[in-house]
């Protein structure tokens, strides 16, 4: 059941994906190149949200193996282990792995590359998240709530875009581990949009205000619509994207 603020947005996205999959697809080389783009366009921008120093040119640098003088190790390890868990998040879609506890555990294991000791493990400690309205619960709550938060999105029969955008304001809102919560959970976002054939999005350092707001309407205002509309607006985008290339 599509809600009716949705469905017109959502159909219009429908229809742009029903008429990629009907043109010619792309070859190889071409798909390459275009996973590569989005690959350095998505690391740059995930990690700047968190605050990496590394530039757009220098990710991509990274990402072939060059370092960047000046430019902190924990700088560069971040860009690696990015690149690897979204590897991975493609991998388990192509091998049509479901949803767990384990699979978020594993990508964040990739994501907190410089950090061994708390890989993979969720937060022993309470944690704030500066500036943000709401407050994630005590520690000795995290592995309940994420395993509800998992078992409630297996059964749901709600239009993935929308599953997408409300498990990452739920997730985000347990905040499970020490650090590398928002880099896991947008990687956890183009898990569920890849695993519907929607293509995965990159949510751009400068649009982080209006991302941050989207999590405050949420547990201020209780409305989801926000990051909902973000979501579908990207892969709109990125569908639109791909068009453009085919009917050139």
């Amino acid at each position: 059941m599509i809600p009716d603020e949705y469905a017109v947005l959502f159909s219009r996205i429908d229809s742009l994906k029903e008429e990629l999959t009907k043109r010619r697809p792309l070859t190889q080389g071409e798909l390459k190149q275009l996973q590569e783009e989005f690959l350095v366009e998505f690391t740059y921008n995930s990690n700047a949200i968190e605050g990496n120093t590394l530039t757009l040119q220098e990710t991509a640098m990274v990402l072939e193996g060059i370092t960047i003088d000046k430019k902190p190790l924990k700088d560069h390890l971040e860009a690696v282990g990015h690149r690897d868990a979204f590897h991975y998040v493609q991998q388990l879609v192509s091998n049509h792995e479901a949803f767990s506890e384990k699979v978020i555990k594993d990508i964040h294991s990739l994501v907190l590359i410089d950090m061994p000791e708390d890989r993979g493990v969720y937060r022993r400690i309470p944690v704030k998240i500066m500036g943000a309205f709401h407050e994630p619960p005590q520690p000795y709550l995290v592995p309940i709530e994420m395993e509800q938060l998992v078992a409630e999105f297996e059964n749901t029969k709600l239009h993935p875009i929308e599953i997408a955008a409300l498990f990452h304001l739920k997730f985000e809102g347990v905040h499970p581990f020490i650090d590398g919560n928002g880099r896991t959970g947008r990687l956890i976002l183009n898990f569920t949009l890849m695993q519907n054939a929607y293509p995965p999005i990159n949510v751009k350092f400068a649009d982080r205000r209006r991302y941050y707001e989207c999590f405050d309407m949420y547990y201020r205002d209780d409305t989801a619509e926000p990051m909902v509309r973000m979501v579908a607006e990207y892969v709109q985008e990125r569908l639109e994207e791909y068009l453009k290339l085919l009917i050139e």
